[in-house]
């Protein structure tokens, strides 16, 4: 009954949800190899190379045969859909569609979708760790090309993506480079996004639950009635 309530896109978005996340994280360890294992056999990056290609690809039929389904133009479609068509550009944001990973996995178990708060909060948690990593090797790979960039080595990068996720930005590492500052201002958007996110739920938890507790205790403030002794 609940696939005849859905289109054909939903239906198809649902059953792939998953096994495109595995494949999310299969492309980030080929990349992963690719930028970090410089020192590694040729074979193994060629291996690397062809997963990259492999996984990148399975992304493009999602997008494709989704768009079909839906039986929607193509400019409305991606104008619904932007973050689709900018992961299909760019894999390494994919954690940004944690959220539908979550209940995916929910779902499949039967289980009842958490909380708001819970929600938002792991999904910060495990988008800033993945968008974390995906982007200090985006950076590393882009700034070493540069012998005048401070970043020279995968922890510079780490480090650089630690200062611009906490939007703290101490400045002493910094990119050069106009392809590494680009990732950083995504980076900065991303960052900010997630902190809110988690300080605007945080704080509507703790005026909740001050309410509730508020309440329970009665007007007295001690969970007495007024007249009691």
């Amino acid at each position: 009954m609940r696939e005849q309530a859905e289109t054909g896109d939903a239906v198809w978005e649902r059953r792939t949800e998953l096994p495109l996340f595995y494949a999310s994280l299969i492309f980030l360890a080929g990349y992963a190899v690719r930028v970090l294992a410089t020192d590694a056999h040729r074979l193994w990056r060629q291996i690397a190379t062809v997963v990259v290609l492999v996984t990148w690809l399975c992304f493009i039929v999602d997008f494709l045969v989704r768009l079909v389904l839906s039986r929607q133009r193509p400019r409305r479609f991606i104008r619904l859909h932007w973050l689709d068509a900018l992961v299909v550009l760019l894999p390494t944001l994919r954690p940004l569609r944690m959220i539908k990973v979550h209940d995916a996995v929910q779902a499949k178990h039967d289980r009842p979708r958490r909380s708001l708060y819970p929600r938002v909060i792991m999904y910060a948690g495990l988008s800033s760790l993945l968008l974390g990593f995906s982007g200090s090797l985006g950076m590393y790979h882009v700034e070493r090309q540069d012998p005048a960039s401070p970043i020279q080595t995968f922890w510079d990068a780490v480090w650089c993506v630690c200062q611009t996720l906490s939007t703290v930005g101490y400045g002493d590492v910094a990119p050069v480079t106009p392809e590494g500052r680009l990732i950083a201002v995504g980076l900065m958007a991303c960052g900010l996004a997630l902190l809110g996110a988690v300080t605007g739920s945080f704080s509507s938890w703790l005026i909740q639950t001050f309410r509730r507790e508020g309440e329970e205790e009665g007007p007295s403030g001690d969970g007495s009635s007024p007249g009691a002794p």
